[in-house]
């Protein structure tokens, strides 16, 4: 008896944990379905692929990666995705949504939405010519989803390298790995709203950001002028290649072209942290491998599994 209940333990404990290739037997083709789905629309809009990845550490740093940021608000609760943090920045829950459609309609109840959306980050950044991965799945859904959770979780793009560093460590993130993730924003873009206090209202004495380059901050201007902008304008996180991912976002940073506070204080604000900058910026090779390792990383923050949380049969609303 007592060997029996030994053997029950260990394979409650085994099913508990994160494994690779977790559907072999339950939804063999599920990474091939939503490799397919993600490699279509990034193809067709470069952006979603941002979006996506975006959308997976959002998802991971507020209760964990959960596929929380995907739930719909009701009458009776708002949820995370309507956060001015997220909304309208967050894209491509509409390439999530067919993912999963073709998934419940192989093996219905099978494939969580967070293994979804981990596996879409993962193949958005291999569509735009970044590297791939192994992913650890077995990601059960949360059943909860508040949008007061979002803003003391996200960190924001007017933090400095202290708060960046403390915002990471917060979910088990070392600097170097924060650093690391942040060339995420080697593609995609960003409205002129998110960084204009550094060209207009930095603070009492200096208008400008002293950071940015001068003729970077002049372009922007022309981009988004103080009044009258248009509010639709994505500017590209990369100045260089926005729907590539390579290593130009360190590039930027070493020139005084990083669009956010956040981004630009990697470089300006401690030697360690531009070191390793200045290592990304040379060594494509180096930022890929170090990258690949912090996604995997923050992909299994604070993940649910096994009796945890739910399989959603739509990932916009809770069971």
């Amino acid at each position: 008896m007592i060997s029996i209940m030994i053997m029950v333990l260990l394979s409650q404990t085994v099913e508990s944990e994160l494994q690779k290739d977790f559907y072999h037997r339950s939804c063999k083709s599920a990474e091939r379905k939503v490799r397919r789905v993600v490699r279509e629309a990034v193809t067709r809009n470069p952006g979603l692929g941002a979006g996506l990845l975006r959308m997976h550490f959002h998802d991971c740093f507020v209760r964990g990666c959960d596929a929380s940021v995907l739930v719909d608000s009701t009458p009776g609760n708002q949820a995370e995705k309507d956060s001015f943090v997220n909304n309208p920045s967050l894209r491509g829950f509409e390439v999530i949504d067919e993912a999963k459609a073709q998934l419940e309609a192989l093996c219905p109840g099978v494939v969580s939405c967070a293994d979804i959306l981990a596996f879409a980050a993962r193949d958005s950044v291999s569509t735009l010519r970044g590297p791939s991965w192994k992913i650890r799945s077995g990601r059960r859904d949360g059943n909860v989803s508040n949008v007061s959770d979002v803003i003391p979780n996200i960190p924001a793009p007017f933090f400095n390298l202290q708060q960046l560093t403390q915002s990471f460590e917060a979910k088990g993130l070392f600097q170097d790995e924060m650093i690391t993730l942040s060339g995420a924003h080697t593609i995609g873009a960003s409205h002129c709203t998110s960084f204009s206090n550094r060209l207009y209202t930095f603070n009492s004495t200096t208008p400008q950001d002293p950071t940015l380059n001068p003729q970077f901050a002049e372009q922007l201007k022309r981009q988004c002028p103080k009044i009258n902008f248009d509010p639709t304008l994505r500017i590209g996180m990369d100045s260089f290649t926005p729907d590539k991912f390579d290593n130009k976002y360190f590039t930027d940073l070493k020139l005084g072209r990083g669009l956010f506070t956040s981004d630009e204080a990697l470089f300006t604000d401690d030697k360690k942290a531009a070191a390793t900058v200045k290592l990304f910026s040379e060594h494509t090779s180096r930022f890929r491998h170090k990258f690949v390792k912090a996604m995997i990383k923050m992909s299994e923050i604070q993940v649910k599994t096994g009796l945890e949380g739910t399989i959603r049969r739509n990932c916009r609303v809770i069971n």
